[in-house]
């Protein structure tokens, strides 16, 4: 686990980004903002109440403190807001209200290019964060499903894609095709490796028949179509996508051969459930949720995010950031 946190924290050192965090007034983010400066990470700008100036200069002289209300950029951020969704701007006073949220502020300054990436979520919802980034930077060209993953470091499977974890909850078959897409792009640029991609079930190769089953066959098949070069299987059981010697005896033949490392859950029930066991119950370390799809990189964080998981989080939307 070490090993690959520390090549993912220098990998992101060297591309020398700029992250908004917009939860200044929580401790947790304060002190990921001191450790991100000072690691040389990314250069932070702070957004919120509880980060003054004053607090900058004493504890973290390397971090940017703003505050959205007040901030030049509060109009250029309010037009940004009302050009994208003028229906929900009802005057240029209401535009710089919404424009001052910190999230809003955060994803505005990402779209105008002022930061490479946004980092939130400690004290806001999943749903906060990602209305904010949908309003002001929206999805990348071509995609229809944003959502969302975890990458799962594990002792003994190595890092783990978990995909979707947090955003759609009944996925249809174009969307868990969208969804493993996202994360084959996203894992090629966190990780660094070649994804292997196994959609998830209760049945192995028509061990099992219903509705969720036919819906995972067609995702496959979807998905084979758009990306040909990515060896993908199923429908497979965990096991079957994780154990060669399972794999032998239930999936015979796959592209797979029980090393899956890109794991397509057929609803929000399932993905969300097997993260957190795996990361409670086998220790894993759960880096996210991290959003994928959209068009620059803005990132969610779990209400028990440590500061250390801020750091991780704002480090992995940087690498994100290298292809936005």
């Amino acid at each position: 686990m070490p090993q690959f946190t520390d090549e993912l924290l220098a990998r992101a050192a060297a591309l020398r980004r700029r992250v908004v965090l917009s939860e200044g007034a929580d401790p947790r983010v304060r002190a990921a903002a001191v450790r991100l400066t000072e690691r040389g990470i990314a250069e932070v700008t702070l957004l919120g109440d509880g980060a003054s100036a004053a607090w900058a200069a004493g504890e973290a002289p390397g971090v940017s403190v703003r505050t959205p209300a007040e901030d030049p950029q509060l109009g250029a951020v309010a037009a940004l807001l009302a050009e994208r969704k003028p229906d929900k701007v009802a005057s240029r006073e209401a535009a710089r209200a919404l424009a001052a949220d910190p999230l809003r502020f955060a994803a505005g300054l990402v779209a105008l290019g002022e930061a490479d990436a946004a980092v939130g979520g400690a004290t806001h919802t999943s749903a906060a964060v990602l209305r904010a980034a949908l309003w002001a930077v929206g999805p990348a060209p071509g995609v229809t499903t944003v959502s969302s993953s975890f990458y799962m470091v594990t002792a003994g499977y190595g890092v783990l894609t978990f995909a979707d974890c947090g955003v759609v909850q009944y996925p249809t078959a174009p969307q868990l095709c969208d969804i493993a897409l996202a994360a084959t792009r996203d894992r090629r640029r966190i990780v660094g490796d070649v994804p292997r991609v196994a959609f998830l079930s209760h049945s192995t190769r028509g061990s099992a028949e219903g509705d969720s089953v036919r819906r995972v066959r067609e995702a496959l098949e979807r998905f084979r179509a758009a990306a040909p070069d990515v060896a993908a299987d199923g429908e497979l059981q965990g096991d079957a996508a994780l154990v060669p010697e399972v794999a032998a005896r239930k999936a015979a033949g796959g592209a797979l051969a029980g090393d899956a490392n890109v794991l397509i859950f057929p609803d929000l029930d399932s993905g969300n459930i097997a993260y957190k066991l795996v990361q409670r119950i086998a220790g894993a370390l759960a880096l996210g949720p991290v959003v994928q799809g959209l068009a620059r990189p803005c990132c969610d964080l779990s209400w028990g995010a440590t500061a250390d998981d801020v750091v991780l989080v704002a480090a992995i939307a940087v690498l994100q950031s290298a292809h936005s």
